[in-house]
């Protein structure tokens, strides 16, 4: 790493990839990446949070037509930027992304890079509806509590979407949330998969460095 990177990485001890252009993440003063600035052009040497963009893989890609052509590249170029610097990817549950990158299911091994994958719930840090995640955690295996949300969620994903976790006593005839609102980061979660990554400081040595593709 260059002294330039190594100055940056200083100042900044982790970055968050692929970000709105009004994140959550730029309100908690973090250093992020959004489609204007490219996170492909970030120099790595920090522990990351990664949001890739899902359309093309998730259980909704065959909606996904408009997608850039270099849009499917990103989720591969995000777990190999968290298995050299440590950090959390975070994706739908039904992403194929994990599976195409050799990432291992909930409750297996870890691969090796140390990376091992966790399913939860975004409506347990305040989403509005059930939005089944999986992350894929490199550079540590101790995470922070995980909170459980009593009630029910007041809204559907989409139309598309009307899934049985989405399905409860009220019906499934649920508003539908926005497009913005389906993407959106709910404030807790953002600080928790913060937190999760600032836990894998550690993993920025040169010899973890080394392990990746």
């Amino acid at each position: 790493m260059n002294e330039a990177k190594r100055n940056e990485c200083m100042l900044h001890p982790l970055v968050v990839l692929f970000v709105e252009p009004d994140s959550i993440y730029k309100r908690m003063g973090l250093d992020c990446y959004d489609a204007a600035r490219d996170a492909r052009t970030w120099p790595g040497g920090c522990p990351v949070v990664a949001h890739p963009p899902c359309r093309t893989w998730g259980s909704l890609k065959a909606f996904a037509k408009s997608a850039p052509a270099d849009e499917h590249a990103l989720g591969p170029w995000a777990i190999e930027q968290v298995r050299r610097w440590g950090g959390v990817v975070e994706h739908p549950r039904s992403s194929t992304l994990f599976r195409e990158c050799g990432c291992p299911p909930p409750n297996a091994l870890p691969d090796e890079w140390g990376g091992w994958t966790l399913d939860v719930d975004q409506f347990h840090w305040g989403h509005k509806a059930k939005k089944a995640t999986r992350l894929y955690i490199v550079g540590t295996r101790a995470i922070p509590p995980i909170p459980r949300l009593d009630g029910q969620p007041t809204h559907n994903l989409s139309r598309l979407s009307r899934t049985k976790e989405n399905r409860h006593s009220r019906g499934q005839h649920l508003p539908e949330l926005s497009r913005k609102a389906r993407a959106a980061t709910p404030p807790a979660f953002a600080r928790w998969l913060v937190d999760v990554a600032n836990l894998c400081k550690h993993n920025t040595s040169s010899s973890f460095g080394a392990a990746a593709p």
